[in-house]
């Protein structure tokens, strides 16, 4: 193409700008313009169209990127007149028009749909155009877009005005100046040049792909290349109304098209690209007109369609006659066995043409090469833009019908159908969801025609031959569910567009009236009639299951059952009749066709289920239309009787069919038919399936006669051989392990068939109520889930297309739901599993309205028919109905309509007599393969027939005509109600030889009864049941034709058995003398286990006849149920009562089966037996379970510190002398020891939590617009990190080391569940996980486990210290030594370093664990939380390192209670803390660091130093005592000393440290007042300072810290501090010296109670502070609060003043040489809030609006899976490849940055919370649920989301608690992927 394009280039003039500048180029186009408005217009105009050509010749465009810029650098500057590009944008956009948004979207844009506003269910708007309307309270949804979309705001024909954001309300067309000419004269010169040079580059880069492998790669250079063309074209539709409409302009002229694109003309370079333009339209299948002019074949219909739709283009006919227009002659033409090719005829008067293509205009080629190309989103995306326009609307949518058939085949063809089926979509519901346009595109271009051929036209292409019935001489085709145009759904794009348009009723209208269109449309339905045919595998299991059922089912719904709904949804009133009376003729004619080409007579192919029939669905559904809405009468429109008789055949086999899946008789089929079972019953399905068959079947049955349809029943389902008074019997259909199931199976489908009102009668109202109780009966239910079971077709059909994001939403739903069911909101057990809100149904409807009939039709499951049961029940039992094992309770029915009365008539037929007879009698007599479930559903069918009993009288007459003579042997009449009472005496039976019943004698007389002998009663009779089906059968065909005189089939066609295959066959005679009545009464008997237990209760209450409706026979077992049908028989015949009565009085035992053989007996024990095993392994499974649970509840109570496990740990209280622990894997009991030590089970966990806390009460809130930000300036950690560095650069590394507690972030927090083993044990057990090659969800070779008792995560073993319970006598013994022995005691020990009670230096078992343990404990934090010393590997690093592990988990118990000690008692789950174990190890290893005595701090505390002259000779000084955190100092004190410590040490540095804090205090204070009050407090101090208890006021201390502080540096910068502190009144300064000094008696306290135990005592808040320094030990005698001052608890072991003046002169002499640090370094009052979670707004849109199209701060792009932490607020991209490094994604990389391992993350597109815990995940759940209390994840429903407090309470509690681990259960790797 590039040697062609450069030929034609040097015909152009070489004009003065090829290479312009810019300024050039606008003054080109500034000169241009203005001579094409004056005189030499033309000439400029030629001057133009050459400049254009050349710029824009495709040799320009292929050249690379440069060029093009250049050529639309060019247009910019032309279209703009020479003007800045942007005020000629701003001036255009001045006459925009704008009334409608417009705005076009792609697939995964978040846009919002308003079912309130919205007149078209496609109604879509953009969020900022939702959110500028007024949809509150609305019904509204947000949804992400699956195929793209545009936003309808301000089209009133798609959506009510109301719903108009407040742009486009206004009708603006009125105000908006026209445009002045010469504004746009360029672009009306340009653009068509433009567009044309597009189209050319389009039809260059177009290459025929060779042997249909299409060069993707060529089409995406193509398109790439042409990415800036085509989004110019985008900008400019952009700039407005004015714009648009002269792009319309230049794409709809023909005029235009005609003279650049003809290809005529001297310009080679058009010319070669037209002959490549016709190229691909034959390649493509289509002609251009004149082609086929020239063969001969004349082009019609010019005007409104050039697209025609043609059968056959061209196709001969098969069987040699002419190819027929006629259109009855539809099947005429066929040739057998070829496949077959259905001739479509059409009523439109041109012959329709498949492929004639004409384009005239721009529009219709760019279309063409949009489809070419398969719909590139750029090109779909401008099309769409230019929608506004109304002339370019109508114009693009007559173009693209025009298409429509192009689009079909490009579609079958293409390899990305899903991508190119969204991007049609996208396009034609803009098109067709507007009626009005629809509307006339059907009348203008046929729109009817052309959809429904091409849909036909796309299933031919993949029609076999049908298999079902006859298979070698069947014509009849059904698509092949195994070809890729069914398994990939490629035809939904089709479909939706042809449900969408169904959805208008004025086209609808045009369908039902137009006949050759549903002839057409029912030949398209046939296609699927009888698909996806299974087979029953009789011998081995089928080796490959095909999965094919899935496209079968999804075609039936989406292809047939849509557009079936759409156009009931227009037959809902009188005036539609005609519509229905069309269906339903060419409806029956497409069947009567069926069931010719499969060659049906009367019987199915035995062994093939097709659940397949839309044919016999619409027929069902549109019949019960009519007569619902429209009162036609039924028998007008129904067909003849042998017609009904071939119509129930086919849904009757697939009732057979369920029941034989469910009998396992399709074993071998594989997992797949059990599939097929389900999802033909299954909620999305059953309105469209197993709905329509029963009314379908129940039409058939009220038509024909009773006698014929239970016969018929009762064959189908292979149990016929079954019903026999015998004892044995054989049956040759079935096995005997299946007869029970398939017994049930039929009297249940008796009961559905005559039990069910779905379409017989019930208002729309009452079956949605039926169906919610159903749903709820079966489980409790979701709002959600409830709206997704219930399929709302009766309701509103307003889903016309499955994947446009509508859930239906109805206020009778609403309604309904409140009446039935009561919400249960969500509770939340802590450690729970996350609830949801859900329904349940209220008592009155379990009470009243339970109806197991509708359960059982409902269920996916059988098991949920069981468990509606078991909760049935428990109601029975809670409310004290019913206590024991109730049976499903009789449910009156709604009453019949008068059209569907025949259906009663079922009841009332002998041959349903005679089954239930013989099935009663058979209960009683134990025979087998009989259950409670059979007796249940006849007993059910009883009742039915007195319940619907027709009236007596003219039945007694009418049995006395005896027209039906055969079986006056059984019973009289037909009437239920007098044939209970009639008795049966002999019956004579067909039985094996070996049965029983042969050896007896025959009685003398054996026709007593006037049974003629010659008749064979009884099985002969039922057994007859088919010959007599026959008979009925031949009758009405013979009486249906002329031909009287056809051959009548011999009777003994009963395939039964083969002779000789089985014993023979002899006649018995069984002596009966039974009535139903007297069955009725001796089953009562056998079911209650006593004689004579059935009592008529009329004798004693003659009201019970008159007011039968009595509560207590609603609920109850099977003797509730035998009593209530003999009340009714009784109260319906006055004869009946009498002879029940009479039975009662002469009743005599059951009688005992006759003589049961051994091997009955046999079979009869063993099930008996299994039954009994059966219920002993229950017992023991439910025992063993209670057992569990229990042991669960008490170990896994993971947040109640009340929990006591049964562990004694070492803090128990007894007075032993050394601590036993129970190990938990050998179970043996006993001391820890230095061999063999034991451990508690703990989990090592590096966290950040103490670090999160802030010094302010108000939480943090999570961003939501730009201005808020969160900076981590004022959190805990961030404040130590900056004291500490700015320690390190004035003071000695190693006493900075000591001065300060790190931890606050990466801190390791060690927690435990309580339970202990040995050490080797524990080895062992490693050994075996790590063997054990089940995937666990943790990692072994990191050391993780569960522990072997509770199975709560761990990873590490901390020993425990072999000590005896010393310490425990030891800390009551109050010892009177004075304070100063004390000091000097503690300094001794301190010195005998190394004297640890067990040796380092003897390498046992138990220094080694504790070393091991400790290297856990360091490797569970990153290294840079660890070291923090300037000199590498330095020992004050570990020394440090170590204490912190002890701060950092006395202060996270702190966070735990509440940040304070007032509610005391045991710690957290005392028997769970291990701080004890904890500090033996880390003590242990302290005492291996020595403090250079010179450097121990314990000196500078308790003695006046001498010297002075030593510090000047360092080159860093030590840190001043008043800079050291005293906490610190306390551990490193306590840590240093031997272990077990005395109480009394322990009390002595308390006091000695608490001089120290509080001076700390009072210089702190000092700093906060003001000048003058220093003054003030100087002098009263100095005036009290000689009084005796000087050394115990906090005025003299105070006045004397002043006094010495002012000698330094310390007051002398401006009072910078704003006045926190007005000491005015002494009684704020008490308060503020003992805010200061809690924090350090809080942890003082804890670490007491550890150490030594004693329970915390608990107090009010106000007077903590007295009790815990009483609890310590440092009020000498607890004095009453009012007099009570802080300075009481001091203890100087030195004058008070000269340890004040020494402690002052170190700072005085450090603020001479930096007076700026030393007020910055003073230690102040600690005041941190607890650490908290941001807060999170109330609606989850706002979060959702400002991060889902936020960008990323990394990468700056807007990220797929956008997250945010919950900690800090960060905002990152989960999964993301552009923020990842070293291997790490950004998340996990967060969660060790901002939490030590731990993260915390709302992931925005999906509204649930993710937890990252070191190098694992799980998803914890939602904290935003719906109105309805659910969890939307995935935002997939879209309704409006709250925050859940209690919910993210729970969170926030894991969090703090670190039970992550421990609670959520499904954790998985996540490979540093997230």
């Amino acid at each position: 193409c590039g040697a062609a394009a450069r030929a034609a280039a040097p015909q152009f003039p070489i004009m003065a700008g090829t290479g312009a500048s810019g300024r050039d180029k606008r003054a080109t186009a500034a000169r241009l313009k203005t001579e094409l408005g004056g005189e030499s217009g033309t000439a400029a105009a030629g001057e133009l169209r050459a400049l254009l050509e050349r710029v824009l010749a495709p040799a320009a465009g292929t050249g690379g990127g440069e060029a093009a810029a250049e050529a639309l650098e060019w247009c910019r500057c032309l279209l703009s007149g020479g003007e800045p590009w942007d005020s000629f944008v701003q001036a255009v956009r001045a006459y925009d028009p704008a009334t409608l948004c417009g705005l076009v979207w792609t697939a995964n844009f978040v846009a919002y749909r308003c079912r309130t506003c919205g007149i078209s269910p496609c109604m879509s708007l953009c969020a900022e155009c939702f959110h500028q309307g007024e949809h509150a309270g609305h019904d509204y949804n947000m949804f992400r877009s699956q195929a793209g979309g545009a936003c309808d705001c301000g089209d009133s024909n798609v959506m009510r005005e109301a719903g108009f954001c407040k742009r486009h309300r206004i009708k603006s067309n009125s105000n908006v100046p026209c445009v002045p000419k010469d504004l746009l004269m360029m672009s009306e010169l340009v653009l068509p040049q433009f567009v044309f040079s597009l189209i050319q580059h389009l039809r260059e880069g177009y290459n025929e792909p060779a042997l249909d492998l299409p060069s993707e790669k060529d089409l995406h250079k193509i398109l790439q290349v042409l990415e800036p063309h085509v989004s110019f074209l985008e900008d400019l539709t952009k700039m407005g109304g004015a714009m648009r409409s002269v792009l319309t302009q230049v794409l709809t002229s023909q005029q235009f098209y005609k003279d650049l694109s003809s290809g005529v003309g001297e310009n080679t370079c058009a010319k070669k690209s037209h002959e490549k333009y016709l190229i691909a339209l034959k390649g493509s299948g289509l002609a251009f007109p004149e082609d086929k002019i020239a063969c001969g074949m004349q082009e019609q219909g010019a005007g409104t369609s050039t697209l025609a739709v043609q059968g056959l283009a061209g196709a001969t006919a098969t069987s040699g006659q002419g190819d027929s227009s006629d259109e009855e002659d539809q099947d005429g033409s066929q040739g057998v066995g070829k496949r077959k090719r259905v001739k479509l005829s059409s009523t439109t008067k041109d012959q329709s043409i498949m492929d004639v293509l004409k384009h005239k205009c721009f529009l219709e080629e760019l279309l063409f090469w949009t489809i070419k190309y398969e719909f590139p989103q750029k090109m779909v995306t401008f099309l769409l833009n230019m929608l506004p326009d109304q002339d370019y609307k109508i114009a693009f949518t007559k173009t693209f019908v025009q298409h429509y058939a192009f689009i079909m085949k490009t579609l079958k063809k293409s390899h990305e159908s899903d991508t190119m089926s969204n991007r049609i979509v996208h396009i034609s519901v803009q098109l067709f969801s507007n009626e009005e346009l629809a509307r006339q595109v059907t009348e203008e271009c046929q729109l009817l025609d052309i959809m429904v051929t091409v849909l036909l036209y796309m299933m031919e292409s993949c029609l076999i031959k049908s298999e079902l019935q006859d298979e070698e001489n069947s014509l009849h085709v059904v698509v092949n569910c195994g070809e890729a145009l069914l398994k990939n759904n490629t035809y939904w794009p089709l479909v939706s567009d042809f449900i969408n348009i169904l959805s208008h009723q004025s086209v609808a209208k045009k369908f039902l009236e137009d006949h050759g269109l549903l002839v057409t449309w029912m030949n398209f339905v046939s296609f699927f009639q009888g698909m996806n045919l299974n087979k029953r595998e009789l011998n081995e299991h089928v080796e490959f299951e095909s999965q094919t059922y899935y496209a079968a089912f999804a075609a039936e719904l989406e292809a047939c059952a849509q557009p079936m709904w759409g156009l009931l949804s227009h037959c809902k009133v009188r005036e539609t009749q005609e519509y229905t009376r069309n269906v339903v003729r060419y409806c029956l004619e497409a069947l009567q066709d069926w069931f010719d080409a499969i060659n049906f007579v009367d019987e199915p192919a035995p062994n093939q289920v097709t659940f397949h029939l839309p044919l016999h669905r619409y027929f069902a559904m549109f019949l019960s239309k009519a007569v619902k809405c429209q009162e036609l009468d039924l028998d007008t429109i129904l067909p003849d009787q042998e017609m009904l008789m071939k119509l129930m055949i086919h849904p009757l086999q697939i009732q057979a069919s369920l029941s034989e899946i469910h009998s396992n008789m399709w074993v071998r089929n594989g997992l797949q038919i059990k599939g097929q079972a389900m999802t033909y019953v299954q909620s999305h399905f059953c309105n469209s399936m197993i709905d329509p068959d029963i009314y379908l079947l129940q039409v058939c049955a009220s038509r024909l006669d009773p006698d014929y349809f239970i016969s018929s029943v009762f064959e189908r389902f292979k149990v016929v051989d079954l019903l026999t008074m015998a004892s044995q019997h054989q049956n040759t259909v079935l096995d005997s392990e299946h007869e029970r199931s398939m017994l049930e199976g039929a009297l249940t489908f008796l009961v559905l068939l005559l039990s069910l009102r779905l379409h017989l009668g019930m208002t729309d109202d009452e079956i949605l109520r039926a169906e919610m109780v159903a749903q709820l009966c079966m489980n409790d239910r979701t709002h959600s889930s409830l709206l997704d079971l219930i399929s709302l077709e009766y309701i509103n059909v307003q889903n016309p297309n499955p994947k446009s994001g509508i859930i239906p939403g109805s206020l009778s739903f609403e309604s309904v739901l409140s009446a039935v069911a009561d919400f249960k909101a969500p509770v939340f057990e802590p450690g729970g599993s996350m609830q949801q809100g859900m329904y349940t149904p209220k008592a009155e409807v379990w009470d009243k309205e339970f109806d197991p009939v509708m359960v059982i039709l409902r269920t996916v499951y059988r098991r949920d028919v069981q468990s509606a049961m078991d909760r049935y029940t428990a109601f029975l039992k809670q409310s004290g109905k019913f206590p024991g094992n109730p049976w499903p309770p009789y449910k009156k029915r709604t009453p019949l309509h008068p059209s569907y009365k025949g259906l009663i008539k079922l009841l009332h037929c002998k041959t349903l007599h005679i089954v239930l007879f013989t099935l009663l009698y058979k209960i009683l007599m134990d025979h087998q393969n009989l259950s409670e479930h059979v007796l249940c559903m006849v007993l059910y069918l009883i009742e039915l027939g007195l319940e619907n009993s027709p009236d007596q009288e003219s039945d007694e007459e009418e049995s006395a005509g005896g027209q039906e003579r055969c079986h006056d042997s059984w019973f009289p009449g037909s009437n239920l109600v007098s044939n209970m009472r009639h008795f049966i005496n002999y019956v004579r039976v067909r039985v094996p030889e070996t049965a029983p019943e042969v050896k007896r004698e025959p009685p003398a007389s054996t026709s007593s009864d006037g049974l003629a002998s010659s008749q064979n009663s009884g099985t002969a009779q039922v057994f007859s049941l088919v010959a007599e089906r026959r008979k009925k059968f031949q009758e009405i065909i013979n009486r249906n034709t002329s031909e009287a005189n056809q051959v009548v089939r011999p009777k003994t066609s009963m395939k039964w058995s083969a002779p000789g295959a089985t014993p023979q066959l002899t006649t018995a005679i069984l002596e009966v003398k039974e009535s139903i009545l007297s069955l009725l009464i001796k089953l009562h008997h056998k079911l209650s286990g006593k004689q004579n237990s059935y009592y008529p209760p009329w004798l004693d209450d003659v009201d019970v006849l008159i007011h039968p409706e009595i509560p207590r026979y609603s609920h109850g077992d099977g003797m509730t149920a035998v009593e209530r049908i003999l009340l009714k028989a009784a109260i319906q015949s006055r004869l009946n009562k009498r002879i029940i009565e009479e039975i009662c009085r002469k009743v005599t035992p059951p009688v005992p089966p006759k003589k049961i053989s051994s091997a009955e007996k046999k079979t009869l024990d063993k099930e008996e037996r299994r039954q009994k095993a059966r219920e002993r392994q229950q017992k023991l499974l439910a025992e063993f379970a209670s057992r569990q649970k229990s042991f669960m509840e008490t170990a896994m109570d993971v947040e109640s510190p009340e929990a006591d496990i049964a562990m004694e740990v070492a803090t128990s209280e007894q007075h032993v002398s050394e601590a036993i622990y129970d190990c938990v894997i050998c179970g043996q009991s006993g001391p820890s020891t230095e061999d063999r030590p034991t451990g508690l089970v703990v989990l090592l966990q590096a966290s950040s939590v103490l670090g999160q806390c802030r010094n302010s009460t108000e939480p943090k809130r999570l961003p939501t617009t730009e201005e808020e930000q969160i900076y981590p300036w004022d959190t805990c950690a961030a404040l130590h990190d900056v004291r500490l560095t700015t320690l390190q650069r004035y003071f000695k590394d190693s006493s900075c080391l000591q001065a300060v507690s790190i931890g606050w972030e990466g801190g390791v927090y060690v927690q435990t569940c309580g339970h202990t083993l040995h050490i080797d044990c524990h080895k062992s057990y490693m050994e075996s996980l790590r063997n054990d090659q089940v995937l666990q969800g943790f990692s072994v070779d990191k050391g993780e486990f569960t522990c072997p008792l509770c199975r709560q995560f761990a990873n590490s073993v901390l020993p425990c210290y072999p000590g005896n319970n010393m310490e425990r006598s030891l800390w009551q013994s109050h010892s009177n030594k004075c304070m100063q022995d004390l000091v000097q005691e503690v300094e001794d020990l301190q010195e005998q370093l190394g004297t640890f009670p067990v040796s380092i230096s003897s390498e046992t078992n138990l220094s080694k664990e504790m070393e091991s343990v400790m290297k856990d404990i360091k490797s569970t934090t990153q290294k840079k939380y660890t070291d923090y010393s300037k000199t590498l590997g330095s020992p004050d690093n570990d020394f440090l390192f170590m204490y912190s592990v002890a701060r950092t988990n006395l202060e996270l118990e702190l966070v735990h209670r509440g940040g304070n000690l007032c509610s005391g008692g045991a710690s957290t789950a005392g028997k769970r803390s291990c701080l004890n174990q904890l500090f033996h190890v880390l003590a242990m290893h302290m005492r291996l660091y020595s403090i250079d005595s010179a450097y121990n701090p314990w000196r500078k505390l308790t003695q006046p130093i001498q010297d002075k002259n030593s510090e000047i000779s360092e080159e860093l000084p030590e840190v001043p005592v008043l800079y050291r955190d005293v906490s610190s100092l306390l551990l490193i004190q306590i840590l240093t000393m031997p272990q077990p410590l005395h109480k009394e040490h322990f009390t002595c540095i308390i006091k000695v440290l608490f001089t120290l804090l509080y001076t700390q205090a009072l210089a702190a204070l000092s700093v906060k007042c003001s000048a003058e009050d220093r003054m003030a407090w100087k002098e009263s101090g100095a005036l009290k300072k000689s009084t005796s208890s000087g050394e115990k006021s906090w005025e003299v201390l105070l006045g004397h810290v002043i006094s010495e502080l002012s000698k330094g540096k310390m007051y002398e910068e401006g009072e910078t501090e704003e006045l926190t502190v007005v000491l005015v009144n002494p009684d704020s300064v008490e308060c503020y010296l003992q805010q200061f000094c809690l924090p350090f008696l809080r942890i003082t306290s804890l670490l007491q109670h550890h150490l030594f135990g004693g329970d915390l005592p608990s107090c009010q808040e106000d007077e903590e502070f007295t009790v815990l320094a009483s609890c310590l030990g440092l009020l000498p005698s607890f004095q009453s609060a009012h007099q009570f001052t802080s300075a009481s608890c001091l203890d100087w072991p030195v004058p008070a003043f000269d340890m004040i003046s020494q402690w002052c002169s170190e700072l005085a002499s450090f603020g001479d040489r930096h007076p700026d640090q030393v007020k910055a370094l003073l230690i102040q009052e600690p005041k941190w809030d607890l650490p908290r979670l941001l807060q999170l707004p109330e609606n989850y849109n706002t979060i959702f609006q400002y991060y889902h199209r936020k960008t990323c701060t990394v990468c700056t792009k807007v990220p797929k899976d956008p997250a945010v932490c919950l900690v800090c607020g960060t905002f990152v991209c989960l999964k993301g490849l552009c923020c990842k490094q070293q291997s790490y994604c950004e998340c996990v990389l967060h969660s060790q940055n901002c939490g030590a391992g731990t993260g915390i993350f709302l992931l925005i597109n999906a509204s649930v919370i993710i937890i990252i815990r070191g190098h694992r995940f799980c998803l914890w759940g939602s904290v935003y649920l719906d109105a309805h209390g659910e969890e939307d994840r995935d935002l997939r429903r879209g309704k409006p989301l709250y925050i859940c407090k209690e919910r993210y309470k729970v969170l926030e509690q894991q969090w703090v608690s670190h039970t992550f681990d421990h609670i959520n259960k499904r954790w998985g790797p996540h490979y540093n992927g997230l």
